[in-house]
């Protein structure tokens, strides 16, 4: 069992909330609005970044309470303690603590593993290439713990390059040689653990049927290859034509993930919303078979069931059972889960309380 226990205190509008005796399968069942995908939201907020939702801290306190708010897990039946939290006095900076001491976020992905699908992600692949960038790189974080210190350090050396380059005052060539080193160190490990996992998913979505799930052919899409001399080289030269842009023009930070719909050999983004939802869910049903280590793989998926019919949802509680991960799902109404109800716990959720069914 991974998450064995889940406490939220004035998170959104979940004043005091706890979860115990979780299952393989949670389903999390009730009227649109009752907070079953703040409960997700909470979970997501066990690894690094901004969770399912990007929103910012101080969005997620709840309205009754005193400014800030806590999420806690145990992991592993209590081995293992992780939470995050906000206070009053700083309701914008997020704190985490692992097993009672205080951490940088970067290190919640070494303790679990996890991914997510919301009906937001619908229009991936219609949409910019940034959200399909911080998808790819979610799948790589859930195998790759590493990942996220990486892409910190990447960001950070980034903005300090970028700040340079608006700067009135021509920068110092010996400060932008250190920086665009850094940039080329962690860009050229971004971009080789993103291609790796491109190759990792296209060899498992390979080995699946087309049908009941619309089978996607997948391609990182890099203008330099993941070297750090050929990254570093191409800082170094358009230095001037970067100034003149007011920011970095090459690196990790500007390539794609291209998705294509294998029966039509057509871009995702001219497929239809049914089909997009499909390859989404092909693509996250072939990360969920990846080894993920030693760590507790946890799956959360907001309406996921909502629309598919009986023989796609048959198929995807099968694919997820034999995954090995842990399962939280939300939805209205119960019959779409009738499949798994020997198997999952369900949690009735009416206006930020829980009760076990």
């Amino acid at each position: 069992m991974a998450l064995t226990r889940l406490t939220l205190r004035h998170f959104r509008n979940h004043a005091a909330t706890r979860l115990e005796d979780t299952a393989r399968f949670n389903v999390l069942v009730g009227e649109n609005g009752a907070g079953k995908t703040n409960i997700l939201e909470a979970i997501s907020l066990l690894a690094p970044g901004r969770g399912l939702r990007r929103a910012q801290a101080a969005e997620m306190a709840g309205h009754t309470g005193d400014g800030g708010f806590a999420v806690a897990a145990e992991l592993e039946h209590g081995a293992i303690a992780i939470g995050t939290a906000t206070s009053p006095q700083a309701p914008g900076r997020r704190t985490v603590r692992i097993n009672g001491a205080e951490g940088p976020a970067t290190r919640l992905a070494e303790w679990l593993a996890l991914t997510w699908l919301t009906p937001a992600m619908d229009r991936l692949f219609s949409e910019g290439a940034s959200g399909r960038r911080r998808f790819l790189d979610r799948l790589v974080l859930a195998i790759e713990p590493g990942h996220a210190r990486t892409a910190a350090r990447y960001e950070t050396a980034l903005r300090e390059r970028n700040r340079l380059l608006t700067d009135p005052v021509e920068p110092d060539p010996a400060w932008l040689d250190a920086l665009e080193a850094q940039l080329a160190e962690t860009g050229s490990t971004i971009a080789a653990s993103r291609s790796a996992m491109v190759a990792a998913l296209g060899a498992g979505l390979e080995a699946q049927p087309d049908a009941p799930f619309a089978r996607p052919t997948l391609t990182y899409a890099a203008e330099l290859p993941p070297m750090a001399d050929a990254l570093r080289d191409a800082l170094r030269q358009n230095r001037r034509r970067d100034r003149a842009a007011g920011r970095t023009l090459n690196g990790p930070h500007r390539d794609d993930l291209h998705v294509i719909l294998s029966a039509k050999a057509a871009p995702a983004a001219d497929c239809s919303t049914g089909e997009q939802k499909a390859m989404l869910i092909a693509i996250v049903l072939a990360h969920a078979a990846l080894a993920a280590g030693d760590r507790p793989r946890l799956l959360l998926l907001d309406e996921i069931a909502a629309h598919l019919d009986p023989l796609r949802r048959a198929a995807l509680y099968e694919r997820l059972g034999a995954s090995g991960a842990q399962v939280w799902m939300t939805g209205t109404e119960l019959a779409p889960f009738d499949g798994l109800s020997a198997a999952a716990a369900i949690w009735q959720v009416r206006d930020g309380t829980v009760e076990r069914a």
